[in-house]
């Protein structure tokens, strides 16, 4: 019996990411109605309840000293499991969640540059806040590694709460950011859709070579 190919994963995702990080792009450059909001946004969660140190701890968690040894090691641990279980390409799952990686300050740090753009009140700089590096680093990071430990799981139910956790995860760490004063909320919407671009082109990669792989097994 012959290995049931893939399913062809939607271009959906990318399309709306670089069509919201182009809307958001546009409002913050062009000083709109969606950039006054994100200031008086972040103004409001700047004074929430969340003690400082909880928020710097979220914060932190965006680090590329945090986030990036994190995916290294899944990484490591995935490939290790796959070659032992004699998968074909079982490198390249784990080599496309780094280059992945590699990618996001590739990716931001140009754009930082280019837009420019003033940080909140009290951080150091003239500009370079958008987007988020911290977010992307951790959306990337987090996300490659779920994606990498997804297939090793059993059953929806486990893969789905790793999902979610994941997003729950990303979704603090942006709340510490803003709370923290160290970005404004759009400039964490936008690496999300930057990470989301990315993670979508990690998939895409894994998954021709598994329907190249299924489509080259004999049937039985």
């Amino acid at each position: 019996m012959s290995a049931t190919p893939a399913p062809r994963r939607p271009a959906l995702t990318p399309s709306l990411s670089v069509l919201l990080f182009t809307l958001l792009t546009w409002q913050v450059v062009a000083e709109g109605p969606l950039r006054r909001a994100d200031e008086r946004a972040a103004r409001a969660l700047t004074g929430s309840r969340l003690p400082d140190r909880a928020a710097e701890f979220l914060a932190d968690l965006g680090n590329a000293t945090v986030a990036v040894p994190v995916l290294v090691a899944v990484a490591a641990y995935t490939a290790w499991h796959a070659r032992r279980s004699g998968t074909f390409r079982w490198w390249l799952p784990a080599v496309a969640a780094l280059v992945a990686m590699a990618a996001v300050p590739a990716l931001v740090a140009p754009l930082k540059a280019v837009i420019d753009r003033p940080g909140p009140p009290g951080m150091a700089g003239d500009g370079g806040f958008y987007p988020s590096g911290h977010a992307a680093t951790a959306a990337v990071a987090y996300g490659a590694a779920v994606l990498l430990l997804l297939p090793l799981l059993r059953g929806a139910y486990g893969r789905r709460e790793l999902v979610i956790g994941c997003c729950l995860l990303n979704v603090a760490i942006g709340f510490g950011l803003v709370r923290r004063g160290y970005h404004w909320p759009l400039d964490v919407v936008a690496s999300w859709c930057l990470a989301a671009v990315l993670l979508w082109a990690m998939v895409l990669v894994v998954s021709r070579s598994t329907r190249r792989s299924s489509s080259r097994t004999p049937g039985c």
